[in-house]
């Protein structure tokens, strides 16, 4: 499980955050020559230095990000229209990924933002990023029951194996859970671009 500040070496200089803000403040997704993925990034505003790492993370992989707090369509005070744009968002974007918190999991607006992602991105579009607060143990972590029904992020370090003995290699995956019990692993890029 991620823990706050996991995240930091993704982080990009100021140049790169302030691009990757603009495109997502103006929904620039514009098709161009090389498919970019586009991910609708649910998050609590208070978790920004953690999301910025996870920005350089996803853009690393080739991703385009949409955070709707940089959206300048976004009315200044939050309304029905709010909630409109960023239903339309959500359904525009490819995959939706919710950075969950503590305080996203306990947010009304990411609890709302995932059940528009559920309906319209379905289970193959969606998983969680769990990320623990700094000192707690994986068992602390409130948001398990999210991790019992959509897929989640995580990292493998290299030292895994597969059922069939090839070693997994070192990356981040997107872990989902089967009926029987078990679990599949696909690497975040792979997911990202499926």
């Amino acid at each position: 499980m991620f823990k706050r500040g996991d995240f930091n070496n993704y982080k990009k200089d100021a140049k790169f955050v302030n691009l990757a803000l603009e495109e997502s403040r103006n929904l620039s997704f514009k098709s161009s020559a090389i498919y970019r993925p586009k991910v609708f990034l649910s998050h609590k505003h208070s978790d920004l230095e953690d999301l910025k790492g996870v920005m350089g993370a996803f853009e690393e992989l080739g991703a385009k990000i949409y955070i709707d707090s940089m959206d300048n369509k976004m009315p200044n005070e939050t309304s029905g229209e709010t909630a409109e744009r960023i239903k339309d968002v959500i359904k525009t974007c490819k995959k939706f990924v919710l950075l969950a918190t503590k305080d996203a999991i306990q947010s009304y607006w990411c609890n709302w933002e995932l059940g528009i992602g559920d309906t319209h991105k379905f289970k193959d579009h969606i998983a969680i990023l769990p990320m623990k607060e700094n000192g707690e143990y994986d068992n602390q972590y409130i948001g398990n029951e999210y991790l019992q029904i959509y897929p989640s992020i995580e990292y493998r370090d290299g030292t895994g194996t597969y059922r069939n003995g090839k070693t997994i290699i070192k990356g981040f995956y997107v872990k989902e859970p089967m009926k029987n019990g078990g679990i599949t692993i696909t690497p975040l890029n792979d997911w990202l671009n499926s």
